[in-house]
């Protein structure tokens, strides 16, 4: 089991960009698949993009548009979500979380970081 700690989080105008950082302990990184979740007060935990341990496949959730980018780097252990065109309902907090292939049940998750997004 993987250990994931964000980063990357704080507070941008509207239209600005962020880049979220996962960092990932233990030896099995490589071999799992990661994803990015937030979470908005008072709502449901939302899914927002998810990529293959060898990064060969990204998936999105189709409200982002295009504005978010998952991407990894398995010789760094961190997985990154490149985040553009903000507006002020990406206000959230951000987590990364890591799965095993194919699975839809994520094992490990990190402590979330504060995205805020002013208008």
């Amino acid at each position: 089991q993987v250990q994931l700690v964000e980063s990357g989080g704080g507070l941008v105008q509207a239209g600005g960009s962020l880049r979220l950082s996962c960092a990932a302990s233990g030896r099995t990184f490589s071999s799992v698949d990661m994803a990015w979740f937030r979470q908005a007060p008072g709502k449901e935990r939302e899914f927002l993009a998810r990529i293959t341990w060898s990064a060969g496949s990204t998936y999105y959730a189709d409200s982002l548009k295009g504005r978010f980018t998952i991407s990894r780097d398995n010789a760094k252990n961190t997985v990154y979500l490149q985040m553009n065109s903000l507006k002020p309902e990406d206000t959230a907090t951000y987590y990364c979380a890591s799965a095993l292939p194919y699975s839809a049940t994520y094992t490990s998750w990190g402590q979330g970081t504060q995205v805020t997004v002013s208008s």
